[in-house]
């Protein structure tokens, strides 16, 4: 059986501020697969990642992601591909003066959403996929730092999306923290969404190894399992 591909990129040039920071990217990623995206800061990770979602546009090569060609998309057609996309930062970027819940209505409605019944159902299945369903009710200051990163994993779930891209999710974390967002990122991924996660933490690698990915010198690069 053929894996179903979710990215495809062939000879993908990535710039920032008219700046070449990524050249000749060739790169698969399949449905359900675990990918790490390493490198250091300023080697072109969340550039890379911020082409995937149509937040830089793709000026040579090609791509195809979630179905769309990056190539070929209007900018009324970006909205549909991000709604297929989940998008997991690193400095969780919530609403500091509503309630987690009014937190995930408010992508609902940015995203189409119109029965209030459906919106609070799915709203509260995320929040029991990611354990924090008792906690809906909460601003996000009285939540953790670990508890944060959760909201924002919920957030990215809403619209049930093939692809997951997480920039630094563990960054401002403790290691218990981080171990419980890495677990719920990987119980994800055997859902069968596919996850890109950019990380500087190799320390997670040796209890979550997966296929890694390296920016460097301007290329892309696979890295043989990191051991710690």
């Amino acid at each position: 059986m053929v894996s179903e591909r979710i990215i495809e990129l062939e000879n993908l040039s990535v710039f920032q501020n008219h700046i070449l920071v990524l050249s000749a990217v060739s790169l698969t990623i399949n449905k359900g697969e675990f990918a790490y995206l390493i490198g250091k800061t300023g080697s072109g990770k969340s550039s890379l990642l911020k082409v995937l979602y149509a937040d830089l546009p793709l000026i040579d090569g090609n791509a195809n992601v979630v179905g769309f060609n990056l190539k070929k998309i209007k900018n009324k057609e970006i909205p549909f591909l991000r709604r297929k996309i989940g998008i997991v930062f690193q400095d969780f970027q919530l609403l500091i003066d509503r309630s987690v819940s009014d937190n995930l209505l408010f992508v609902l409605k940015a995203t189409g959403w119109v029965d209030k019944v459906t919106m609070q159902r799915r709203v509260h299945e995320v929040l029991d996929k990611v354990g924090l369903d008792t906690k809906g009710f909460k601003l996000p200051h009285q939540l953790s730092g670990g508890e944060q990163q959760r909201v924002v994993i919920a957030r990215a779930l809403l619209n049930d999306p093939e692809l997951i891209l997480a920039d630094e999710p563990t960054g401002n974390l403790d290691p218990e923290s981080s171990e419980g967002i890495m677990q719920l990122l990987f119980d994800i991924s055997k859902t069968g969404r596919a996850i890109i996660m950019a990380t500087h933490d190799y320390s997670l690698f040796k209890n979550f190894p997966a296929r890694t990915i390296k920016c460097e010198n301007g290329k892309v690069v696979e890295e043989k399992q990191i051991i710690i």
